[in-house]
């Protein structure tokens, strides 16, 4: 049988109108402890959490131990390498995070009402957006709501999706999700796998390149863990080949600049690609035969509802992909 204070959490998180130890004097009054429960979390490490926070590693752990006597249960597994949170810990700081996000999202709704267009809109998002996309379509929005400020977290698709799963991230845009899972898609974009090339290269004549082409050439690859990797691997598959990369990275930018050194063959989304004035490189696509054409994905947390700034912003990004893909 569950704890009755777990029993109570999870009415309170489920919505009930019954009373929940989580009233409002509770959280107002371990609104520090939550942030500091968060870090722990976040580490895994009451010594990396406390100099993170700018305490000492007993101070941190007296106030962990005082809020768990005050909530009535413990809400972290003590291990031999370091901490990590159990069952009610992890509801807890859900709750938390939603409740932070509520906040964010009156704020902004108040902010609407008295005329003022302020806010704050997160995203997580996949390398390709943020050389060029991104800071063109964030510098569009804050020219009509200059009130709005923004936090870009660059990851592979993976992180992005936890970011969105944690409330870090009002918005993802992120090529080819892993998991999908409480994902709420607003607006998709087709992209096909560019590979990048030395103007010089003999390839780069051709319109569209062949994917045995680029096999038997010097490659610079995306780590495993990116869209693009994974789906120049359902090619490779198909072809009973594999690639064998003279450099694999998790950098985009150094795969891009790699290519002037070297006569190799990189590969990118073409969101994330402009030619260089210099004509130095060129983007040829890779045949949709050979490699299938992948989709970059925005979208947010399921069953949430967005801050203001949030979802504008994500109506106006929507437009963009749906504009590109008609």
């Amino acid at each position: 049988m569950l704890p009755r204070v777990m029993k109570l959490l999870i009415i309170h998180i489920s919505g009930s109108e019954n009373v929940s130890p989580l009233s409002k004097s509770f959280r107002m009054k371990h609104l520090y402890d939550f942030q500091l429960i968060e870090s722990v979390a976040r580490t895994g490490s009451m010594r990396r959490a406390a100099e993170d926070m700018n305490l000492t590693g007993s101070a941190l752990n007296r106030r962990i131990r005082r809020f768990e006597e005050d909530f009535g249960f413990e809400i972290f597994e003590r291990l031999p390498g370091g901490v990590r949170l159990n069952p009610a810990g992890e509801m807890l700081l859900h709750h938390y995070r939603s409740t932070r996000s509520d906040l964010a999202r009156v704020r902004s709704q108040v902010a609407d009402l008295a005329g003022e267009r302020r806010g704050h809109v997160s995203i997580a998002c996949s390398q390709a957006l943020t050389p060029y996309f991104l800071p063109e379509q964030i510098a569009r929005y804050r020219a009509q709501h200059p009130g709005v400020t923004f936090a870009v977290k660059v990851g592979d698709r993976a992180q992005a999706e936890a970011q969105l799963e944690n409330f870090a991230a009002d918005l993802v845009l992120v090529y080819e999700p892993v998991y999908l899972v409480d994902f709420a898609v607003i607006e998709t974009l087709p992209q096909r796998v560019h590979a990048i090339l030395s103007a010089s290269d003999p390839l780069a004549v051709k319109p569209e390149l062949r994917l045995r082409e680029v096999l038997a050439r010097p490659c610079v690859l995306p780590s495993t863990q990116y869209g693009v990797r994974h789906l120049l691997e359902l090619g490779t598959r198909k072809l009973k080949r594999q690639f064998d990369p003279v450099v694999e990275s998790d950098s985009f930018d150094l795969i891009r600049h790699y290519i002037q050194h070297e006569q190799a063959i990189g590969f990118q989304i073409p969101i994330g690609l402009r030619e260089p004035a210099d004509g130095s490189l060129v983007f040829r696509p890779i045949a949709e035969r050979d490699v299938p054409v992948g989709n970059l994905f925005l979208g947010q947390r399921q069953g949430r509802t967005l801050p203001v700034a949030s979802a504008r912003f994500a109506m106006q990004l929507a437009s963009v992909f749906a504009n590109a893909a008609g």
